[in-house]
């Protein structure tokens, strides 16, 4: 099995990341108009964002207080090292209460995050966990609100931003942009007033006219000619 490298993302990324996080449904043509780059540069962008795995999937997120399971836990848990972590880890997969399981440091040697219908029912989550062979003994944490849900696009932002720092000006393109006047770009959808979006969506787009894009991007510059 061919394993791919992970490696940073770049602005276009990020952008491509968040608007398909806000609307997942969203088509690559429909995309490639809203980041103005070819429709080709989006496809393989995320072709090779799924690849390397940053990518992992377009499902649906659900809440589980939506479904009913409104308590949440973190339990931490004391398992027989004789048998191992992996053993244990696969009784637990058939409670489904259990969303997620880590090996962690520290006192105990697994970290469960479960939710239950009550706090009566989690005393049944923790009985069906207990039960599961390899497990000593457990504790509990109960969860009484969430104050940082779940997310990652400060993150994606963050990486974004530290591979493609540019410290030319306003947005890292302002240098760019200066080049751009009196050029126009044509790719078929983009004109005069598309430069600024396109050096933000293209920080490897030249001022000379060519492209270091990876991907292959269709975009071309040019001087812009009179008109008649």
């Amino acid at each position: 099995m061919t394993t791919i490298s992970p490696g940073p993302v770049d602005r276009l990324d990020a952008a491509l990341i968040e608007l398909l996080a806000a609307e997942p449904r969203v088509g690559v043509l429909e995309a490639s108009r809203r980041v103005g780059v070819a429709r080709g540069t989006v496809q393989a962008r995320l072709d090779r964002m799924r690849d390397r795995g940053v990518i992992t999937g377009y499902g649906p997120e659900v809440d589980p207080a939506a479904l009913g399971y409104e308590v949440t836990a973190f339990i931490t848990l004391e398992i027989r090292q004789a048998g191992g972590h992996d053993p244990v880890a696969a009784q637990l997969t058939a409670i489904p209460e259990v969303l997620e399981v880590h090996t962690i440091t520290g006192a105990g040697d697994m970290l469960c995050r479960v939710v239950a219908r009550t706090n009566a029912d989690l005393q049944r989550v923790l009985d069906a966990i207990v039960s599961a062979e390899g497990v000593v003994r457990c504790s509990t944490l109960i969860s009484l609100a969430t104050q940082v849900p779940y997310r990652i696009l400060p993150l994606v932002r963050a990486a974004a931003s530290s591979h493609g720092a540019d410290t030319s000006g306003r947005n890292g393109h302002i240098g760019l942009r200066a080049a751009f006047r009196g050029m126009y770009v044509t790719d078929g959808n983009f004109g005069l007033d598309r430069v600024d979006r396109v050096a933000l969506a293209h920080p490897n787009l030249r001022a000379d006219g060519g492209s270091d894009d990876p991907d292959g991007g269709s975009i071309r510059a040019g001087r812009s000619s009179p008109a008649g």
